[in-house]
């Protein structure tokens, strides 16, 4: 038994990984089991090298060698070698430190960057001395930057211990096509490094996609413009490399960015450099300082700096979007990823709220966003908001601000483009009154308003005028108009039942004498006066919304699907599955996990997919029961619920019922269907009265409907 990480046949040389069979099966993105039936199935699949914590391990090349001679799994042949490289990766920066292996390894792509050499070399002198290849590389790193703007400290950091990084680094370029995109994967890759310091201020992939939709960079480099982006707070310049990748030549874009974290800032440079930017049209610098003597920037984009709550400071927020708002000029716009405490709420403190009027009045703030929370992966409960600045907007848009709050929206890819064409519109056209664009996701407020209010919450004043005008808006006085009808039919309906078959008497009394004898489910199946049918295994793939044949598992059982919601093909059907059987009228379908369920189906015709499993009760043998007296007395059966300790659901065949005499069945059969009857009358009633107060509740929420005190208030029940 061995703990070691690596093994290698030469000290120095890029180690293999060992892959536990888990990690197998992640590489090759398959299940677990697979690979255990491949090690039985292939005599050549290869030898366990190791055994670790109780579990063998294996060389990782040898793994990904066979994977891609066999060409098994599911991974695609450069996302394997990528993928194996980053467990080389990992296992170095648990060995060493993260932040350090990420600094080492992105300083030699950048290395083999600028020298437009290979970094090991054309001889291998990694394998044989790489005490001489690392004093070959620190050569190389003082030619190359003697200044030390990219690479050298950390470079001089390291030592030959570092040398295996060298041929890591070299792989993940072969992998990713190019530095660019091999240190775009190593920082994609923090995370699962550990590089927790780095991927703290992360965006998620939503957000980033709604910032450079704002930013609408392309149409500036449309053209023939330079553009220069800006970053005050660039923390791993996640931001402005998403803004880079929309340029078809980086060349043509000056990137200006700060952190105050020094080797946050140095990573940040190594990127941009990396990303296409040319070196002399870069600068980053370490603080909150832009270095506007290279070029005054044009589209500024930036997350202001995270506090806990206990120690964030609204007016720092508020001063700290004053000092970006002063970098713009004429026509140059800023989006600002901030707390919505002090971006969006209502403010307490007097000189926070004149500090935020003070901006509003400056004719500077173009919109105001509130986001969902969870889009800072690391931060949930963390509730950001946008600002977003134009110095000297379109005269139509002087005096106004687009206040949009899509707080409780998913950011999916239809919401960040219809908002990002709200505020661009917006941007292009400002207020044109019943004539212009309708924002579908905020409302325009006057800035008068607003500073009227004084502190007050920078919220949209009600739902977008596209929600008020849209047809299901216009249309709820008519639905809530044919929901009364409804209402009023339901319940004639109920009135005339109740006339025809008198009020309702279960005609129930105390029995006396003998109670009835108590059996099981089982015991009625060993009878046949029951049988047991198995569900179906169905891909999910063949079923969906639209199809011949209802499909019924535990979810349509226990009632959080409905049933008929999910449907399959008859043709599909008879093509993949025609050892199938359908339900037949009065199947009674059920399951015991994770609580009973039962539903009696009286149409059949329909799927039922396992775990779910079918009672066929059988009426012509002694002592018929029927579904529904069955079913009701399953219900009643004590202990059905599973206990929180129990590792299996309680075997349905053990449940306890009386064993009723004939008669009683009869009687208690005919109660069930007339107390279901009634219950389907209610029911539909209910259902109509719901839909009514939906939708009147929703029409007095947004403002667009009232309640006339001098219309006639009909009886409807």
């Amino acid at each position: 038994m061995t703990d070691a990480l690596f093994r290698g046949p030469a000290a120095g040389a890029a180690a293999s990984p060992l892959l536990s069979m888990p990690e197998i099966a992640a590489l090759a993105q398959v299940k677990r089991p697979v690979v255990s039936t491949w090690r039985r199935r292939y005599t050549d699949f290869p030898a366990p090298v190791a055994e670790m914590a109780g579990r063998v391990q294996f060389d990782g090349e040898e793994i990904a060698q066979w994977l891609l001679s066999t060409g098994l799994g599911n991974a695609d042949p450069a996302q394997l070698r990528a993928e194996l490289v980053l467990y080389s990766l990992a296992a170095h920066a648990d060995r060493s430190d993260a932040l350090r292996t990420v600094d080492t390894v992105g300083a030699l792509l950048s290395l083999r960057y600028l020298d437009e050499q290979p970094l090991a070399g054309e001889n291998g002198d990694e394998a044989t001395a790489p005490l001489r290849l690392w004093d070959a590389i620190m050569r190389r790193a003082e030619r190359i930057d003697p200044d030390d703007e990219f690479l050298l400290r950390e470079l001089q950091a390291a030592d030959e211990d570092a040398v295996p990084l060298v041929r890591l680094a070299e792989d993940m370029i072969e992998a990713a096509y190019g530095e660019r995109g091999a240190y775009e994967w190593l920082l994609a890759s923090r995370s699962r490094l550990s590089a927790t310091t780095l991927a703290a201020d992360a965006l998620a992939p939503e957000l980033l996609n709604l910032l450079v939709r704002l930013a609408d960079l392309r149409p500036r480099l449309g053209r023939g413009e330079r553009v220069t982006l800006a970053d005050p707070y660039a923390r791993a310049g996640d931001v402005l490399t998403a803004l880079i990748r929309e340029a078809e030549e980086p060349e043509s874009i000056t990137a200006l960015a700060a952190d105050p974290d020094e080797r946050l800032a140095r990573i940040v440079r190594r990127r941009l450099l990396l990303a296409g930017i040319d070196e002399f049209a870069l600068d980053v610098q370490t603080g909150t300082d832009l270095e506007e003597r290279l070029a005054d920037p044009q589209i500024v984009v930036t997350q202001l700096p995270y506090r806990p709550g206990e120690d964030r400071s609204v007016l720092s927020a508020l001063a700290d979007v004053e000092r970006i708002a002063d970098l713009l000029g004429p026509g140059c716009t800023a989006i600002v990823l901030g707390p919505a405490d002090a971006l969006v709420d209502a403010l307490t403190g007097t000189e926070e709220s004149k500090l935020r009027s003070a901006l509003l009045r400056r004719n500077l703030v173009e919109a105001v966003i509130s986001l969902p929370a969870g889009t800072l992966p690391y931060r949930p409960a963390y509730r950001p908001a946008l600002w977003i600045l134009t110095r000297e907007p379109v005269s139509e848009a002087e005096g106004y601000v687009l206040l949009v709050d899509i707080s409780a929206e998913a950011l999916t890819e239809r919401v960040s483009a219809r908002l990002a064409e709200d505020v661009l519109l917006w941007r292009a056209e400002g207020f044109q009154g019943l004539g212009g664009h309708d924002p579908r996701y905020g409302r325009v407020a006057r800035v008068a308003e607003l500073d009227r209010a004084f502190g007050g919450p920078l919220t949209p004043p009600g739902p977008p005028a596209s929600q008020i005008l849209a047809r299901t808006v216009m249309e709820r006085p008519a639905l809530i108009a044919e929901a009364e009808t409804r209402l009023e039919r339901v319940a004639e309906e109920a009135r005339a039942y109740g006339e025809q078959h008198g009020p309702f008497r279960g005609r129930v009394q105390r029995r006396m004498g003998r109670l009835p004898e108590r059996t099981t489910l089982g015991a009625l199946i060993k009878q046949r006066r029951v049988t047991k049918l198995k569900g179906h295994r169905v891909d999910e793939t063949d079923i969906s919304g639209a199809g011949h044949h209802s499909v019924i598992g535990p979810e349509e059982i226990t009632g959080s699907s409905p049933i008929g919601a999910r449907r399959i093909d008859r043709l599909v059907l008879a093509a993949k599955y025609d050892h199938v059987a359908l339900t037949e009228p009065g199947d009674l379908v059920y399951t015991v996990s994770p609580e009973l369920g039962l539903y009696v189906d009286h149409e059949g015709f329909k799927v039922v997919t396992f775990p779910a499993r079918v009672l066929r009760v059988r009426g012509d043998g002694e002592r018929p029961l029927t579904p529904r007296v069955l079913a009701a007395l399953l219900r009643a059966a004590r202990a059905t619920r599973r206990s929180p300790s129990a590792v299996r659901p309680r075997c349905i065949e053990d449940y306890q019922l009386p064993d009723l005499e004939p008669d009683d069945i009869e009687r208690f059969d005919t109660l069930l269907a007339e107390t279901e009857r009634r219950g389907q009358l209610l029911q539909a009633q209910i259902n109509a009265l719901d839909e009514a107060k939906r939708l009147t509740i929703a029409g007095l929420a947004d403002g667009t409907l009232t309640i006339d005190e001098a219309a006639p208030n009909r009886s409807m029940l």
